[in-house]
């Protein structure tokens, strides 16, 4: 055979098995996504908890598995992490336990959920099942759910952004909300490149946090994500600045802006592409100081997980939403 067809054939063999690879992931992710939602109805329907909120608890779960060491891997699609001393009960002499009575009698939380008589931190609907009962146990209206999770967690952050993962499922009605848009639209000027980590001298030796997006006064600045804005206003660093909580626990940081859009208020919900502000140059002083600087939009992105929150490169993302854009236009 030629050298060149063989080639030829050789890539066309590689493209296709890829195509298959990726086609084939988008099928699991998506018959997981309904599997998940099947048992968070189920266990709506025996414990009255719904479905977004233990939805809303799950997802927060499992995006804190996925960022720390410290807690084991999930071995089903149920994501939310029972320590054996919470589900068997403190003073239980056997932390395995998975008698649903003796479980009961030393105050574990742990309850059989499938009718099989076993009460298993390694089956999805007990797991499930338990935590909603758990939270049943504290009422089933927002207030007391809130005291539940609270009690649970004994961390504000955590509360809040699972409130936010319940507000995003509850008015979306599905767990697929993991689209993304770059922040400017790509009719306009503008250019960036790889400012994460360089130093920063105003107020202070820091570093950048961020990748900096110049364009011109006005330009549009939309959201890059489903989520709830968290934070509106003034910082003498950041400017004008708004913060969105995304359904990963991510938080994306927009700074600098001219201003914001009409309306725009925290605790409200948006979605990819939505406008939030125009650039400006906004920052470096009392509220509103300008014009230190070249205008720009400061774009970061911080990672909740569970105990902490930092910054990481968000110029990878920039680029692979920018490019999906483009392509979608061809």
């Amino acid at each position: 055979m030629h050298k060149a067809l063989s080639c030829i054939i050789i890539f066309m063999v590689i493209s296709l098995s890829a195509q298959n690879i990726t086609y084939g992931a988008e099928t699991n992710q998506k018959e997981d996504e309904e599997k998940l939602m099947s048992l968070y109805k189920k266990v709506e329907a025996v414990t009255n908890i719904p479905w977004y909120i233990l939805a809303a608890v799950d997802q927060y779960e499992r995006n804190v598995r996925h960022s720390r060491k410290d807690i084991p891997k999930a071995e089903g699609l149920v994501e939310i992490f029972i320590k054996p001393e919470i589900w068997a009960g403190p003073l239980n002499p056997n932390i395995e336990d998975k008698n649903p009575r003796s479980i009961g009698l030393f105050g574990g939380i742990g309850e059989d959920g499938d009718g099989d008589d076993l009460a298993e931190l390694t089956n999805d609907q007990d797991v499930l099942y338990s935590f909603a009962n758990y939270l049943r146990s504290y009422g089933t209206d927002i207030e007391n759910l809130k005291i539940g999770l609270w009690d649970y967690y004994q961390r504000d952050k955590t509360v809040g952004i699972i409130l936010g993962h319940m507000k995003l499922y509850k008015k979306y009605g599905h767990l697929n909300l993991a689209k993304h848009s770059f922040p400017v639209p790509l009719n306009h000027n503008y250019s960036y490149k790889n400012t994460w980590g360089d130093a920063r001298g105003w107020g202070g030796r820091r570093i950048h946090e961020g990748t900096d997006i110049f364009a011109n006064y006005g330009v549009p600045v939309r959201s890059t994500c489903y989520g709830v804005i968290e934070m509106k206003g003034w910082n003498r660093f950041g400017g004008w600045r708004v913060g969105i909580r995304d359904i990963d626990n991510t938080y994306h940081y927009f700074a600098h802006l001219n201003g914001f859009a009409d309306g725009l208020q925290t605790g409200q919900i948006v979605e990819p592409g939505q406008l939030i502000g125009s650039v400006g140059s906004s920052g470096y002083g009392p509220p509103g100081t300008s014009g230190k600087f070249p205008p720009h939009l400061h774009y970061g992105l911080y990672k909740d997980n569970g105990r902490t929150e930092w910054s990481f490169d968000p110029f990878p993302h920039l680029k692979s939403w920018e490019r999906a854009e483009r392509q979608k236009k061809k």
